[in-house]
């Protein structure tokens, strides 16, 4: 058996060793830009899923709006469950039917439910999260509104309690559909 002649005994140091420290970033993922020109800090935050930029380009205002709406529809469904014949006269200044307080009390349901759900979602920093729950909202103030207008319509009721009804769910649905679009937008690179 030949004995092969070892190499002089100096240890290889991998954090001088630039080939090797490169080497073993683009193995951790970390520092490495993807195909959307992101740069994410290791392997394992991909795979999580942690968004650690959303939190750092959350929209300007997010926040207020979300605290807002929740309030909104907490007063909204408590007045609604709470007070039914006053708010049913304030709408349309006429005498109201036993049905029409049933389905407000139900209708408070509904509010109180959604408001729920918001005031679960303000506390949270979750992009998808977020982004489904102003889509409710504007799913929810554009059906608001069609059933408003046709309901008047079919009644020949217009007062100003409905058009200001009508103002406000036409205002809240496009400020909903305003953040749920952007916080559906890629951040800017800088």
């Amino acid at each position: 058996m030949a004995v092969k002649p070892h190499g002089s005994l100096l240890k290889k140091h991998s954090q001088t060793d630039l080939v090797s420290r490169l080497k073993s970033r683009k193995i951790l993922g970390v520092g490495g830009e993807d195909d959307k020109g992101e740069i994410h800090r290791s392997k394992i935050s991909q795979m999580l899923g942690n968004e650690f930029k959303f939190s750092l380009h959350e929209p300007f205002g997010l926040r207020h709006w979300q605290f807002t709406s929740a309030v909104i529809f907490s007063v909204a469904g408590i007045l609604a469950l709470v007070f039914p014949r006053m708010l049913h006269g304030w709408l349309f200044q006429g005498e109201y039917k036993l049905s029409c307080i049933a389905s407000l009390r139900l209708h408070s349901g509904a509010l109180l439910s959604i408001a729920l759900i918001l005031w679960n979602a303000f506390y949270t920093s979750e992009k998808a999260i977020i982004r489904w729950t102003l889509l409710s909202e504007t799913c929810y103030f554009v059906v608001a509104f069609l059933v408003t207008l046709l309901s008047a319509m079919d009644q020949g009721l217009f007062s100003q309690g409905v058009g200001f009804l009508l103002l406000s769910y036409a205002l809240f649905g496009i400020m909903s559909l305003f953040y749920y679009l952007q916080v559906g937008r890629k951040p800017k690179k800088i």
